[in-house]
């Protein structure tokens, strides 16, 4: 069945976007070939061209970079990193996170959407990782993002989907594909995400730190395919306070 993701214009097969900032580089390209990974983060910092290890030499070709603003601290400092990503050969796409608060690590959705309203009307392909809020999100939207990226718990707590009710609502309301990104810890729990309507997933720390990480990535691109169908197929009802057999009980012997 062909049923793309289509963001800022480009397609991917694939609804798995690996987040690689805590992956070994001999490790990283295992993982996405297992994942069926097409678009994979990078923090600037591991793509320095003049180091000895260089994460670029280790991600497959063909795979759309997403370098991440990891590291600023308002939308400053945030278009000077995707400024320093685009020279640097990584491409036009850009995660924007702005992060100032060091305890629970929250994005600045304010901040936030100042350096989208920048690196949008420079051709930027912005896609912002954000605290799930509505009039945020529309706001971000509006400056040009071309995809939303809330959390679904704090960053690296595989916690889950805490903002499960926050996530639905942006999906209802905002035309543009949301990817969960942040908290999701379990395969099942991405699998759930996508069932609720969302448009990728977002995973990192869920898949570095399992017993054995490319099965966990495997694991990761078959429960994200399973969302994606049973979304489509659109999930059966639910009776609160009845049953229904799913079989005839009487008249088969009439």
């Amino acid at each position: 069945m062909h049923d793309p993701l289509i963001i800022g214009g480009k397609k991917f097969n694939s609804r798995f976007i690996l987040g690689s900032g805590k992956f070994s580089l001999d490790m990283t390209k295992l993982v996405i070939e297992n994942g069926g990974v097409e678009m994979a983060t990078l923090a600037l910092r591991r793509a320095n061209t003049g180091g000895k290890e260089n994460i670029l030499d280790f991600i497959p070709k063909g795979i759309t970079l997403l370098p991440n603003t990891s590291g600023a601290r308002n939308a400053k400092e945030a278009v000077r990193i995707a400024h320093l990503a685009r020279e640097l050969g990584c491409g036009d796409f850009i995660k924007i996170e702005v992060i100032n608060d060091s305890k629970y690590l929250l994005p600045d959705n304010h901040e936030t959407i100042k350096a989208i309203e920048i690196l949008a009307n420079e051709d930027f392909i912005v896609m912002p990782y954000m605290y799930p809020d509505l009039i945020a999100a529309r706001q971000m939207r509006d400056a040009g993002a071309a995809s939303i990226m809330p959390l679904g718990s704090p960053i690296g707590s595989n916690k889950g989907l805490l903002t499960k009710d926050f996530i639905k609502i942006l999906i209802e309301e905002i035309d543009l594909p949301i990817i969960v990104d942040a908290g999701i810890g379990r395969p099942s729990q991405a699998c759930e995400a996508m069932e609720l309507g969302c448009a990728a997933i977002m995973a990192n720390t869920a898949v570095a730190t399992a017993n054995d990480i490319p099965l966990m990535s495997l694991a990761f691109k078959k429960a994200i395919e399973a969302g994606r169908l049973a979304w489509l197929a659109g999930l059966g009802r639910i009776l609160e306070f009845e049953a229904e057999s799913s079989s005839p009980l009487t008249g088969f012997l009439d």
